[in-house]
């Protein structure tokens, strides 16, 4: 079914009002808009919400939502070729949506400081009715947010110094940059006797958040430190692999350096393996290890003796030319082992394929 529309429409200055009888709705400039009644219904939402949160926490959040209002604000003024004339234009709209005469009495754009007069605004009126002054908060947050982005700052302040719900002529603003921001004014309430159940609720939940985001990244640490230590596990299993190359035979491969704690590591893994396989020949190979100490040495030596004790015959392969040399030169008695030139080598004494002397030559 189609809908025929049942628009009423009025211009007022040079902007259109419309009234759809239908769906009972305002717009103004084709924005979603409404009228309320200044000294009854407006005032009466201030009035509940100071009641629950106090004049100081009132007038930081009314000066807050002014100053994150002001997109459209802005957008109006720079489609001016200077901001004078866009700010002028701005006043003109400001007055046409009830918010009063505002006049601009001075700016200095090298000192970045502006002056901003408002005569008969919405927030004095109410305050009026109301019989009190906490200031125009929102008034001054948009003037703060509009000339923020005029002087190219982070955040600007907008100090009232005169106010009209106390018997002045007109509410006035100095707006200049501000060191502090809106929300260390919130969290500075926190530590005066300013601050109301509302403040200590939020720093509650604030607080209860940082624990709940403390744990959390805790509990992520706790799952990389696990997944480190696995990590680290496999790579040490994967630097000393023991393989049951046939039936009651394993090879332990080293490579590179055999300090003491890895010598410690390879003991362990290499005994447990002698006993869960029930080796009867353990096989040593040295062909990754380019370089050899004393200390290395005597950690080979080790575990030669450990896997005997468990009844293991032990040979050492595929020891290199340069490391023979060195385990000379430095005196390592090598009489009571059996050396093999490589792990094939290895694998035939085993499998009784070589000749059973006693020490058979390296190369």
């Amino acid at each position: 079914m189609e809908r025929y529309l049942m628009i009423e429409r009025a211009t007022l200055g040079n902007l259109e009002f419309e009234y759809d009888t239908e769906t009972k709705t305002i717009r103004i400039a084709g924005n979603r808009a409404i009228f309320i009644w200044t000294e009854s219904t407006l005032a009466g939402l201030l009035s509940g919400l100071q009641r629950m949160v106090g004049n100081e926490r009132i007038r930081l959040s009314l000066h807050g939502g002014g100053r994150d209002g002001v997109q459209h604000d802005w957008a109006y003024i720079c489609q001016f070729p200077t901001f004078e004339q866009g700010f002028a234009e701005l006043i003109k709209v400001a007055a046409l949506f009830g918010w009063g005469a505002w006049e601009l009495v001075s700016l200095d754009p090298k000192a970045q400081v502006a002056r901003v007069r408002a005569r008969n605004n919405w927030e004095a009126e109410c305050q009026k009715a109301l019989g009190v002054s906490w200031g125009s908060s929102y008034i001054g947050g948009k003037f703060a947010g509009i000339f923020q982005r005029f002087f190219g700052v982070a955040q600007c302040w907008a100090e009232q110094v005169a106010f009209a719900a106390k018997g002045d002529e007109y509410d006035e603003f100095v707006i200049r940059p501000s060191d502090t921001s809106l929300e260390d004014r919130v969290e500075h309430l926190l530590f005066t006797d300013e601050a109301t159940k509302a403040d200590l609720a939020v720093a509650l939940e604030r607080l209860r958040k940082e624990v709940d985001e403390r744990a959390e990244t805790e509990r992520e640490l706790r799952d990389k430190l696990d997944l480190i230590a696995r990590q680290e596990e496999a790579i040490r299993v994967l630097s000393t692999p023991i393989i049951e190359v046939w039936d009651g035979v394993i090879a332990l491969p080293l490579m590179g350096v055999v300090d003491s704690q890895r010598a410690a590591e390879t003991m362990t893994r290499l005994l447990d393996a002698v006993v869960h396989k029930n080796a009867r020949h353990a096989i040593i190979d040295l062909t990754g290890v380019e370089v050899i100490d004393t200390s290395t040495a005597d950690h080979i030596l080790r575990l030669v003796r450990a896997a005997e004790l468990l009844g293991a015959r032990c040979m050492i392969t595929g020891i290199r030319p340069a490391v023979a040399q060195t385990m000379v030169s430095i005196g390592i008695d090598l009489s009571k082992l059996v050396t093999l030139a490589s792990l094939r080598d290895g694998l035939l004494r085993c499998m009784g394929g070589a000749r059973t002397g006693g020490r058979e030559s390296a190369r």
